[in-house]
């Protein structure tokens, strides 16, 4: 239905959600487009989209995972560039939805106006390694239990203040989902590793 646009480079490397928000939102906030000070995303996207935004002076506020909950948040706050990694954009000057090709020819824009290849505009940070896996459990609540909550609490303490963890229940099915992301893509891939499997001996 249109609503999400993903963008390959001239070299065929992907663009993802979390780069084109990157994207634009430099870019209005350069032209003075920008409102509210930054944009709105959810708790998927990158650290390194976070930490991109910052050095630019712009907030990035998280929601939870649905891009329903990015546009509540916008319209109750006045943001108008929200969206997920997965690559629903949305722009409130021109739709109050995502809409793939407002997002796709805001992009393009960019790239007409830099008079550069989209491999040096459109890749404005580096993502950090992010793993996620889903753990498939049995019943009950797997997220109570005791090793559960200490496999968490160590996986925090592993990936320290340069990393993030979120763990949450699937809403459609009997899944829990580990998502890491750090500096350091071994460590990242071991925390979730660990965290899964004392989930699923719980599970």
């Amino acid at each position: 239905d249109a609503d999400r646009v993903l963008i390959a480079d001239e070299n065929g490397a992907l663009v993802d959600g979390d780069q084109i928000l990157g994207l634009i939102a430099g870019d209005w906030a350069e032209n003075g487009r920008l409102a509210s000070g930054g944009i709105v995303s959810t708790v998927m996207s990158n650290l390194g989209l976070e930490t991109f935004l910052q050095g630019k002076g712009l907030n990035l506020v998280r929601t939870q995972v649905g891009d329903r909950y990015v546009v509540e948040h916008m319209r109750a706050h006045d943001f108008n560039v929200g969206g997920e990694q997965s690559g629903h954009i949305v722009l409130r000057d021109y739709s109050t939805t995502g809409d793939g090709l407002i997002a796709a020819l805001q992009v393009l824009a960019v790239v007409v106006n830099a008079g550069k290849p989209a491999s040096q505009i459109c890749r404005v940070f580096d993502p950090l390694p992010q793993k996620l896996q889903n753990v498939r459990f049995n019943g009950g609540k797997p997220l109570e239990d005791k090793a559960v909550k200490k496999a968490i609490k160590d996986g925090e303490n592993r990936l320290g203040a340069g990393g993030r963890l979120l763990i949450r229940l699937s809403g459609t099915e009997a899944v829990i989902r580990v998502m890491a992301e750090g500096e350091d893509a071994a460590l990242v891939a071991s925390v979730v590793g660990d965290i899964a499997g004392v989930i699923e001996q719980a599970g």
